[in-house]
């Protein structure tokens, strides 16, 4: 079996869950390949495994027959995992050692019952939908794509105006601080956190939700993911931010952004069901009075 491992760095305590990691890798005489910045850090800590099969620092050099990709870290970098597998179908799973945790949602408790399943190949996989973004400059360099959220921002104290169209009809001009247009994925995200629906990622749709807009009847919409989105943005500062994920750029006001469907998806072992997930994460159902 051939495995990737995707990992930043990560504090001492951790240091025994990779050395367990990595001796189960050994024990089943798996195909090893490392980012190649992971890779340099577990050297720096004496921590690196004899028997790595190789490296990779982008999605170039990954290599194109791994049976799947391990994320060691929490959301941030499962999400970085993204412009290195891109459209390469490659599924990837997200062994928690972060806080949250939706995306890297494997907790330490379970590693050694998820790595049973992981190296037996018994496991299913969501499709998982992206946003394409369309700009006549390129903001993000070569891969213009978004698995949890695109947004609009301020930059500065002032609102700004967002004007935004679907399918070429109006839906409103919005007068915020930004505003985040989110795949189902993303809905759990930053998108939940200013009171936008948290929608199943099996659903087909974009998320839009204002970030503290100037008219409070201005609620979050959801759309079908067919649709094309266009958007416009002016603020008194003459610019604005732009996010894809973790990556941001500075634009000019009069700027023309399309949002759509990306045409690939991305592939995320099942480890845990949605609903599970939502129990365990934000403590649906608990109450601390029993």
């Amino acid at each position: 079996m051939k495995i990737g491992i995707i990992g930043k760095s990560f504090e001492a305590h951790f240091d025994t869950v990779i050395r367990r990691l990595f001796a189960r890798m050994q024990a089943e005489d798996v195909s090893l390949y490392l980012f190649e910045p992971f890779r340099a850090f577990l050297r720096t800590k004496g921590m690196l495994p004899g028997g790595i099969s190789g490296s990779f620092e982008s999605h170039q050099s990954l290599p194109r027959d791994l049976d799947i990709v391990i994320s060691l870290g929490g959301d941030g970098t499962f999400l970085s995992s993204v412009n290195l597998i891109r459209d390469s179908g490659i599924p990837v799973v997200g062994i928690n050692m972060g806080r949250l945790g939706f995306l890297a949602n494997i907790s330490l408790a379970e590693l050694d019952a998820s790595l049973d399943n992981l190296l037996r190949k018994s496991f299913t996989c969501d499709e998982r939908a992206l946003i394409s973004l369309e700009c006549d400059t390129p903001l993000f360099g070569d891969f213009q794509y978004a698995l949890n959220e695109v947004t609009i921002q301020k930059k500065g104290t002032s609102l700004v105006t967002i004007h935004t169209w679907c399918n070429e009809e109006l839906v409103t001009s919005y007068w915020a601080d930004g505003l985040i247009i989110s795949t189902p994925t993303g809905s759990s995200a930053y998108s939940m956190s200013v009171g936008g629906p948290i929608v199943d990622p099996r659903c087909q749709s974009f998320i839009l939700s204002p970030i503290a807009p100037h008219n409070l009847n201005v609620r979050p919409l959801v759309l079908p993911d067919h649709a094309v989105l266009r958007l416009q943005a002016e603020s008194r500062y003459s610019e604005f931010y732009v996010t894809a994920d973790s990556h941001s750029h500075v634009c000019r006001n009069g700027i023309e952004i399309k949002l759509r469907k990306a045409p690939f998806t991305f592939r995320v072992v099942n480890a845990a069901s949605f609903f599970s997930t939502l129990r365990n994460k934000l403590m649906w159902g608990a109450d601390i009075r029993n």
